[in-house]
């Protein structure tokens, strides 16, 4: 598979999947209408804690597959 195709791929893929992320963010955002629902600082804590350790741990995993693409030339000592 040409490395093009995958790049098509990835950019069609990753645009839908992030506007969905978005879509969905905008969603939680109406959960904040104090009329309709009931919460506190903890439980806001709770959430951006558990969407913020999400973010990372998805940023961890293409930051790890760029980095074993950069180490692919094996092992070299530094000058």
């Amino acid at each position: 598979m040409a490395d093009t195709t995958k790049r098509e791929r990835f950019t069609k893929v990753a645009s839908t999947r992030v506007s969905k992320i978005l879509n969905y963010l905008t969603l939680l955002q109406n959960c904040s209408n104090r009329n309709n629902y009931e919460y506190d600082a903890d439980d806001v804590e709770q959430m951006f804690s558990e969407i913020t350790k999400a973010l990372k741990d998805t940023r961890n995993v293409y930051m790890n597959e760029l980095s074993k693409q950069n180490n692919k030339g094996g092992f070299k000592f530094n000058k």
